[in-house]
């Protein structure tokens, strides 16, 4: 007797061992990978900062909290601005080759896995991040904030996300059905095809001289501030307007992207039609290269979608689109032709006044009459400069050179505006006149230019 139940105890070890591991592997097969939510809730929101028409949205990575750039045109997690003060671990890294979006050859990278990502209580346990070391990448430096990474396909992969440009909020929702129920009711329903993580959509693009319009296959991409970008080099029909200027289009991972800019007719998505949308025609080098899907004629950017409010769905490969308040707004362009970056921080003294209220009744020892209560502190305010100017453009015809930086905008130092403030005021109206005050090595100059539209 006592034998048996010895071997019953044994058996009941052992089926318990059985079960416990028969449970931690169904657990492995039936986990979900990707962002998932980690309380009850069926729902979460998330304010997000929008520079230059990019969201940007707070992410922890392993605890520690950075900035991302929300970018659907992107597959992968990567990380390419963190110092030593961040204080980010990572482990199992490996040494990779990545090819970016521009004129230069791959760079060296290094792929993390097993990543821990959560915005509030959303949470990716085994996320994938690429961390590119390059000091040439900066985002930060066009966008005025600190930005520390771009994440796209995988915020977006699991769960509905609706991203509202007005409120500048994003919702995620993981009750699908029925929060559907309530969209379909209001928004228009337009289908997406997945392809490697990234989301395309086919549009009707109305150029000129052509009487059809053409059906195009372009990328949703939030992580370009522009319209429209047209590969034209991929179809005969992609005529650049007659009225365009070269431009400086933008900086991507392996260098800068010149190209030319004009207005298109019109666009229609859907029953949305769009008039004369600003049209970016990038250099047929700078795009050979980086995306071989078949049919893609460029990209749909942050300036087409912010006129809408958007609840993209990949499960289902949909996207559900409203239009909202700044849909008729018009397409702005920089007339100034500067490029402006942020370019670090400064200590600048300031000087205020203690109890300004009380100051007129202050008295010293003697009973004379304290008339300066001034008192002085110091803090860290942005350097701006310029980085590029377009040929013919007002600023290069006034005489500014790269790397020049600004003193003074209008008589207010140009430490007091933040980038976006600059970049609204260089596209704001035609014929606007600004004065700038820059320090050219040491010397300082002044210039007036006068805003002009060619387009």
């Amino acid at each position: 007797m006592k034998k048996l139940l010895i071997l019953l105890k044994i058996f009941l070890m052992n089926f318990k061992l059985m079960l416990l591991f028969f449970l931690l592997s169904t657990q492995a097969i039936w986990a979900q990978d990707g962002f998932q939510f980690d309380n009850n809730k069926n729902k979460t929101s998330i304010p997000f900062q929008f520079i230059n028409n990019l969201i940007i949205i707070p992410i922890e990575v392993n605890g520690v909290k950075l900035n991302f750039l929300l970018d659907t045109g992107i597959d992968d997690s990567i990380l390419f601005s963190v110092d030593d003060s961040d204080g980010v671990s990572f482990s199992h890294i490996e040494k990779i080759k990545i090819r970016g979006f521009g004129s230069n050859e791959s760079f060296d990278a290094y792929k993390s896995t097993n990543n821990k990502l959560s915005i509030k209580n959303y949470t990716d346990l085994n996320h994938t991040i690429y961390l590119v070391l390059d000091q040439n990448i900066n985002i930060s430096s066009r966008i005025g904030i600190p930005v520390n990474g771009i994440i796209g396909y995988q915020f977006f992969k699991c769960n509905l996300v609706k991203i509202n440009y007005e409120t500048k909020r994003i919702t995620i929702y993981k009750n699908q059905k029925k929060e559907l129920k309530k969209i379909e009711k209001s928004y228009t329903k337009i289908p997406l095809e997945l392809i490697s993580g990234k989301p395309y959509i086919t549009i009707k693009s109305f150029f000129e001289n052509n009487q059809q319009p053409l059906n195009t296959k372009l990328l949703i991409d939030t992580g370009n501030s522009d319209a429209l970008w047209y590969f034209k080099a991929k179809n005969i029909n992609i005529t650049i307007p007659k009225l365009n200027l070269q431009d400086f289009l933008g900086r991507g991972f392996s260098g800068d992207v010149f190209g030319k800019r004009g207005k298109i007719n019109a666009l229609q998505i859907d029953a949305f039609t769009i008039q004369n949308p600003l049209a970016a025609f990038p250099d047929t080098n700078a795009t050979s290269e980086i995306d071989k899907i078949e049919g893609r004629l460029g990209s749909v950017g942050s300036e087409i979608m912010r006129r809408f409010t958007t609840v993209y769905d990949y499960k289902s490969n949909v996207i559900y689109i409203k239009k909202n308040n700044q849909f008729d707004e018009p397409f702005n362009f920089n007339m100034s032709g500067l490029e402006i970056q942020h370019q670090g921080l400064q200590w600048i003294k300031q000087d205020y006044e203690n109890n300004p209220t009380t100051s007129n009744n202050l008295f010293d020892s003697n009973g004379n009459k304290i008339t300066n209560n001034l008192q002085y502190k110091f803090e860290l305010k942005p350097i701006y400069i310029i980085d590029n100017i377009r040929k013919d453009s007002p600023a290069d015809l006034a005489g500014f050179q790269k790397e020049d930086i600004l003193v003074k905008i209008d008589k207010k130092n140009a430490y007091n505006y933040t980038l976006q403030q600059i970049n609204d005021l260089l596209k704001s109206e035609e014929g606007k006149i600004i004065e700038f005050e820059i320090d050219r090595k040491g010397k300082i100059l002044k210039f007036k230019i006068q805003l002009k539209s060619i387009l």
